[in-house]
């Protein structure tokens, strides 16, 4: 989405998010990025503090969920249906949704498979499996 550089993803979070509140004009990736964060009000405070916030680590240790990781999630499923890849992500989406009806809870639902994928194929140094991505949403539908 934005490369490998973690300061570089969560800058963008901030400009976007700034940008956004000053009604300032955005590129597009902006623009998504902004509509994403309006959706996580408990991580409006967290952007309005870029200095303690931009090198800021989130281990499983301490319990915390990653606000950058999981909005960048949502951003990436999101690309994922507009590019319609992997094949068969819309329909499974929409079948997600008539079942649960809501939009970002779906995302949600979708990013725990997601992560699953990404997860195992960081611990096994493999490409990440589309098909096992898809089976788990399958699961949901």
């Amino acid at each position: 989405m934005f490369g490998q550089d973690r300061t570089e993803l969560r800058q963008m979070f901030f400009t976007a998010w700034k940008k956004h509140q000053n009604k300032q004009i955005m590129e597009p990736l902006e623009a998504v990025v902004a509509k994403i964060v309006e959706l996580h009000p408990e991580y409006h405070a967290l952007l309005e503090n870029e200095a303690s916030e931009i090198d800021k680590d989130y281990t499983p240790e301490m319990g915390q969920t990653n606000p950058f990781l999981h909005m960048a999630m949502h951003i990436s499923i999101q690309e994922q249906l507009s590019t319609k890849r992997p094949a068969g992500i819309e329909h499974l989406y929409q079948s997600m949704l008539n079942k649960h009806k809501d939009p970002h809870e779906t995302e949600h639902m979708m990013m725990e498979c997601l992560g699953k994928m990404l997860w195992e194929a960081q611990s096994q140094n493999k490409m990440p499996d589309e098909n096992d991505y898809l089976i788990c949403l399958k699961s949901y539908t």
